[in-house]
């Protein structure tokens, strides 16, 4: 399984960025994506999960309203919308795959997902 994130950036707070993650290698498809998020000296941080098979989405309490996660058609390609960004957003998020079931997928533990790619680096400055 290889996971492909992109279009981390340098945006000032109340801007927006796109960050997409091309997931490939694998023939199944009863899975769920999710973006993890760690900012330097901080703990990992589960941040939005989608499930492929039925498209339902999960989001941390400090991301919900501002951020969007979704995906195409294939499932393939998981995109996370960033709007309002908040300098406490600065951090290099991952793009993360886990297959399903996933227990309390709403809890976005990052033991739940066995594939991780590289992150990609969001800095919101103030």
């Amino acid at each position: 399984v290889q996971l492909q994130a992109s279009g981390g950036g340098l945006v000032q707070a109340g801007g927006s960025l796109r960050l997409s993650c091309v997931a490939s290698g694998f023939a199944f498809d009863d899975y769920a994506i999710a973006w993890f998020r760690q900012a330097p000296g901080k703990e990992r941080e589960g941040v939005a999960s989608i499930d492929i098979t039925d498209r339902s989405e999960w989001y941390a309490d400090s991301v919900k309203g501002r951020f969007t996660i979704s995906s195409d058609n294939a499932g393939n390609t998981v995109y996370l919308q960033l709007n309002r960004l908040e300098p406490e957003d600065t951090a290099v998020y991952y793009c993360v795959l886990g297959r399903l079931p996933i227990w309390n997928i709403a809890a976005l533990k990052s033991l739940n997902y066995d594939y991780w790619g590289q992150g990609t680096q969001v800095t919101v400055s103030s």
